[in-house]
């Protein structure tokens, strides 16, 4: 490991490799570095059980951004992204709700349970994907330092002002209450039928330690209305091969570009001269030289582990320790036998195709907060359940299926207990609400694995289990994340830059992180 690059880059996430990908696009000489033997970070395919392949942690796609899948060509390099349609919502009296992508079909699915929230879904609808066209430039926007402003950060300013000011009356309104508003009382103001509210408010809790009625949840289920594929907004898919068919398809894209990519390479620490980053050391004593580093691993590994405090602006250490991570979510994995069948529609179907929630009312999803608050795992949680093997039979044998369950809340710090005596009795109690729903799935089950917080953290190395590496709250969006005075990319180790899902615009399969830090350091190269 003799040989200097330009750019190291620590974590073979997506992040990382599309950030790899557009240096070496540029002429960089980069290589990647991933601890783990398979590269995706938590996008990524294993085969948990023979035969029985999962998605481990991250399991549907939408927000991966589209100039990226352009600007790398990810199709030919292996990326299908298969629809997945509509979300099947079974309720506790044995009805449901089943929103499918066929417009026509989910409007007559409202109606039966109220005529005012059919209408009203349009409305909702054109408001959300209005606000998603007004947020979609930010996505791709290097965050300005408000306090420090040059021309090109007050020039964006302006741009975020004129855009704003060109919204209708109605559609600022809208974009205040989203940023400010939780997810119940904002979806108070369109519907009035309690399972639906429900079912729409998950995506504003997801990967924070929030309950559907904390303020600042209506911008997280912005965040991911802002999903789109093949140009069509609010789309959701599966990748076909797992989510990891997306970081393998990124890293050839990288390969090809030139990137260097090595897995089981652990790093013990950044180097540093004279306040300059200039290389890595691996935990095996290997050393590797580079002109910049690029970490896409989270800001507390970075910096506290990888630094230390002593090398660090105490102001910036005192930021870093606020950052909050709060890991709230879990994952159990279920190789099955056969499909599980469901009261309210029994049978298989094209209901079990889509994303089946368990979010039957809002006062359940309230609840499973409480249990959280108070340093517990939800004994009655919501659950996020798809069953990719519908859509890409490649995943499992012939006739088995496998199921994908993301559960709230599993809050990392326990009270009076820790992950490591409660994993089994968690993956019991989602099984067990599973179970009220779908009498059959016990007598299914093959093979489970369970994901605890505690394990993201030991395995993937996410910081307290927080799948954005930290949690999407007003205080860390922006020009705040991952420290005020520090969401440009760069960090206070000169010619150190972060590229994860803890810097603008956040976490969720998207890539734009990679990218825009990628234009940053390239930008400063020129200087």
């Amino acid at each position: 490991m003799s040989a200097k690059y330009d750019v190291v880059v620590i974590g073979g996430g997506h992040n990382g490799l599309i950030h790899a990908a557009y240096l070496a696009k540029a002429g960089k000489k980069v290589l990647v570095l991933e601890r783990r033997h398979v590269l995706g970070g938590a996008a990524v395919t294993e085969e948990v059980f023979p035969g029985f392949k999962f998605s481990v942690c991250s399991y549907v796609v939408s927000l991966l951004r589209p100039e990226i899948i352009r600007d790398l060509d990810l199709p030919r390099h292996g990326l299908e992204i298969l629809p997945l349609d509509g979300t099947f919502t079974p309720m506790l009296n044995g009805d449901y709700l089943w929103r499918v992508n066929d417009h026509g079909k989910t409007r007559r699915e409202i109606a039966r349970h109220s005529k005012l929230d059919a209408d009203a879904y349009d409305e909702y609808g054109k408001a959300m994907a209005d606000m998603g066209r007004f947020v979609k430039p930010i996505l791709g926007m290097t965050p300005p330092d408000p306090t420090k402003l040059q021309w090109k950060g007050l020039q964006d300013l302006l741009f975020l002002g004129r855009r704003f000011q060109n919204l209708s009356a109605e559609d600022q309104y809208n974009q205040v209450q989203l940023m400010t508003m939780s997810a119940v009382d904002f979806l108070d103001q369109w519907f009035e039928t309690d399972v639906l509210k429900a079912t729409m408010s998950a995506s504003g809790i997801i990967g924070t330690f929030l309950g559907v009625r904390s303020p600042g949840t209506a911008y997280v289920l912005l965040h991911h209305y802002m999903g789109e594929i093949d140009g069509a907004f609010r789309s959701w898919g599966f990748a076909r091969g797992g989510t990891g068919a997306i970081s393998n398809a990124i890293g050839d894209a990288a390969r090809e570009a030139g990137v260097e990519i090595r897995t089981q390479a652990p790093i013990a620490k950044i180097k540093l001269s004279n306040g300059r980053a200039t290389g890595v050391v691996l935990e095996n004593g290997d050393e590797v030289e580079a002109s910049v580093v690029s970490s896409s691993v989270d800001p507390r590994l970075t910096f506290m582990k990888m630094i230390g405090e002593k090398e660090l602006p105490e102001d910036f250490v005192e930021d870093i320790r606020r950052y909050k991570f709060r890991g709230s979510s879990g994952k159990v994995n279920l190789a099955l036998d056969a499909l599980p069948e469901f009261r309210s529609i029994p049978g298989p179907g094209a209901h079990l195709r889509g994303a089946i929630s368990i979010s039957p009312a809002v006062e359940y999803m309230e609840r499973a907060y409480d249990d959280a608050k108070y340093g517990r795992f939800s004994r009655r949680p919501y659950i996020d359940m798809v069953i990719p093997t519908l859509t890409d039979p490649s995943l499992a044998p012939p006739g088995k299926h496998v199921m994908s369950c993301f559960v709230q809340y599993a809050p990392y710090k326990l009270k009076d207990s820790d992950w490591d005596k409660e994993k089994e009795n968690f993956g019991d109690t989602v099984i067990d609400t599973i179970a009220e729903h779908a009498p059959n799935i016990k007598s299914i089950i093959k093979h489970r694995q369970v994901v605890t917080p505690l394990d993201l953290e030991r395995e993937w190395g996410l910081s307290e289990g927080n799948i954005f590496q930290g949690e999407l709250t007003l205080e860390q969006l922006f020009f705040l994340r991952p420290a005020p005075g520090w969401a440009q990319y760069r960090t206070p180790i000169r010619n150190l830059y972060m590229c994860g899902s803890a810097t603008h615009p956040g976490g969720g399969i998207m890539g734009a992180n990679g990218k825009n830090a990628a234009e940053k350091v390239l930008a400063d190269w020129k200087r």
